[in-house]
């Protein structure tokens, strides 16, 4: 039995839900806009308690998106819930020009994002979301890896004054983050010290970052564990820290290697500290048909896959 298998784990969901509904008995200016994604965002609650403050614009994304910065631009908070894949693909001119060009408040929630919705497949797959986004200016992109951090982040973009994109994980992780942690842009949580390598993780990789850095430690291998929720603004000391005191940097994500976490963290470290790394996540391809936990092993998104990251590091370092 892993690490991971002996832990409870949740749907990040919930948390959103209930941490939205708690916000909206505070703050009237919230509201929720979906996409008739009403059971699948977890918004059933919200509808029973704040039913004239749910908006839903129907199976129409770049409404939804148009619709949410009508509403920021009215003084309202719009929190924009839908599934991930179709959030960012298809109203991605709305979030550039109705919301990150125009610094409307808005806040948009991609629903399972990643592989969730697994035997779907890629049309519903959403790995390509982090990479469009961080190409977005003026675009806050927040990664939670469990409830903890999930609940935070809720909290942060109702106060943030600025467009946020919020991924909101559905695959089942469990909770990661300490209570001490820190939630705020340019700041990684350090979850485990090591020596050798740093593993920097974020989603639903970060509990397997953990799992690979214990059974290193058995093995007499020091790994630094980092979680990064915030993608971007990225925490650029953090990683050359981690490039200058360890061996090398391995990334780990659900989401595509073109353009997300490896990216970001590649940039810092060839322009400031450069070192060697390896980068886990889904290669330029489309996923075979299976559920998600078939599909994050298939792309070796596992603790044995870094794992085996880190000992190629190691090497190589």
């Amino acid at each position: 039995m892993t690490v991971t298998d002996q832990r409870a784990t949740f749907d990040c969901r919930q948390a959103f839900a209930e941490e939205l509904i708690s916000l909206a008995s505070q703050d009237e200016r919230i509201v929720a806009v979906c996409n008739d994604s009403v059971g699948s965002s977890n918004l059933v609650g919200f509808r029973e308690r704040f039913p004239e403050r749910l908006i839903n614009v129907g199976i129409a994304e770049q409404d939804l998106v148009g619709v949410a910065a009508g509403l920021a631009n009215a003084g309202k908070i719009p929190y924009v819930c839908a599934a991930a894949p179709f959030l960012t693909g298809r109203a991605l001119e709305q979030i550039k020009a109705d919301v990150a060009y125009s610094e409307a408040h808005v806040v948009l929630c991609g629903q399972s994002p990643g592989m969730a919705y697994g035997e779907l497949g890629p049309t519903h797959h959403s790995i390509e979301d982090l990479s469009w986004l961080r190409a977005v200016a003026n675009l806050d992109v927040i990664v939670p890896s469990d409830p903890v951090q999930t609940r935070a982040a809720v909290r942060w973009a109702a106060s943030a004054r600025r467009p946020v994109y919020l991924r909101v994980p559905r695959f089942k992780v469990p909770e990661v983050t300490p209570p001490d942690a820190p939630f705020a842009p340019r700041q990684a949580v350090l979850l485990r010290e090591g020596n050798d390598v740093t593993v920097i993780a974020i989603g639903s990789l970060t509990s397997r970052a953990l799992e690979a850095a214990d059974r290193l430690r058995d093995e007499g291998v020091s790994v630094r564990v980092l979680n990064t929720p915030f993608l971007d603004p990225i925490d650029e000391d953090a990683i050359i820290a981690a490039a200058r005191e360890t061996r090398g940097i391995v990334t780990a994500e659900e989401a595509t290697t073109s353009g997300g976490l490896g990216a970001a963290v590649a940039a810092t470290v060839v322009t400031h500290q450069p070192c060697p790394m390896r980068i886990l996540g889904v290669p330029r391809v489309f996923a075979p048909t299976g559920d998600t936990a078939f599909l994050l092993d298939h792309f070796r998104l596992s603790a044995d896959g870094i794992i085996a990251a880190v000992k190629d590091v190691l090497g190589h370092g």
